[in-house]
């Protein structure tokens, strides 16, 4: 059931970001506090910004044996010239590592880079289209967490090389460039990446560590109408990062909220995704969390410490996942994380 209600829960989110993910393609946009909000500019960074280490060149040796993160064992005689990603997550990674010019289809939600716009697409994110994957001819397909059981079986069933990601930790993210580098002959850009996202997060967490424990910020985050998530998900892990509390993290997952228990929780800042709509209500997010019955009592929004985060960038496990730390230390503890 649970399976069941993550998959449901991404489509949702997924068609509500693709929805606004041409607007929202500023990869180091700084957190925008509501205007009920005291103003308040980041001072994180662009992760484009920090110089990366030198890393010496390196070369995949072919035939290369992988196993993908469900365990599954494939074989490369040669670096991947065909690559479809069903994903938003892992085409942003592709992209990152230097392969958008190998990239021949993406799921229709994908909209970031901006060259992704342009290309061919394969369907959703849960159950591509097995006919416009196969046209495409690929020598390989990068699936992500949301993909049913029942497509993998499919896809593999033919004879494709999918390789599918499970990422539920910030660790999960970095395992998967650097395996997506294995396997394309992109180690050295890989390393390259992940040595600078390893970078934000020493930044990040040195300056939570400075933070007395009773000072600690109590969080609630509303990525969806509706939605929190607790522990067990990186959404959790980022919050945790940064220093703040998350009020949900005693709960396992993706969580309906519980509005008298958030009232009782009373959290000192409350993060939310910026450009959703309710469907039920048609309120913008931050209008529909200020206007729930008694939350007006929360010190939160006492406070006016609503923070809007863009939602492709919270949302995505991919190479950005970084910046949404940044954003987040920002948006918990302005000012706490100092730029070089």
């Amino acid at each position: 059931m649970k399976r069941l209600w993550l998959l449901a829960l991404t489509l949702v989110l997924a068609v509500a970001l693709a929805g606004c993910g041409n607007g929202n393609n500023n990869e180091a946009a700084s957190p925008v506090v509501s205007e009920s909000a005291s103003p308040s500019a980041s001072s994180s960074a662009p992760a484009s910004e920090t110089p990366a280490p030198e890393v010496a060149d390196k070369k995949t040796a072919y035939p290369l044996t992988i196993k993908d993160p469900t365990g599954t064992e494939f074989t490369f005689d040669k670096a991947p010239e065909k690559i479809v990603s069903t994903s938003v997550s892992e085409t942003e990674i592709l992209y990152a590592l230097g392969l958008g010019d190998k990239v021949v289809g993406v799921s229709d939600y994908d909209n970031y880079p901006p060259e992704v716009l342009d290309k061919p697409k394969v369907g959703g994110v849960s159950e591509p289209n097995v006919e416009a994957i196969m046209a495409l001819e690929p020598d390989l397909v990068i699936t992500g967490i949301s993909i049913k059981d029942t497509a993998v079986e499919k896809f593999r069933s033919l004879g494709l090389k999918l390789v599918k990601t499970e990422p539920k930790t910030v660790e999960d993210v970095l395992g998967n460039i650097t395996l997506f580098g294995q396997i394309t002959d992109k180690q050295a850009e890989a390393e390259a990446l992940v040595a600078q996202m390893r970078e934000d997060i020493r930044k990040v967490t040195e300056a939570a560590a400075t933070i007395k424990p009773e000072e600690k910020k109590k969080v609630f985050i509303e990525f969806s109408p509706g939605w929190t998530v607790g522990k067990g998900e990186f959404m959790d892990e980022l919050i945790t990062l940064a220093g703040g509390i998350n009020i949900a993290a005693d709960l396992p997952g993706w969580n309906p909220i519980n509005e008298e228990k958030i009232i009782a929780d009373n959290p000192d800042v409350i993060i939310y995704t910026l450009n959703i709509t309710d469907d039920k209500s048609g309120k913008k997010l931050e209008d529909l969390i200020q206007g729930r019955s008694g939350w007006d009592k929360i010190k939160a929004i006492a406070d006016k410490r609503l923070v809007g985060l863009e939602g492709d960038i919270l949302s995505r496990p991919g190479p950005r996942i970084t910046e949404a730390l940044k954003q987040l230390s920002e948006g918990i503890y302005p000012g706490l994380v100092k730029s070089e």
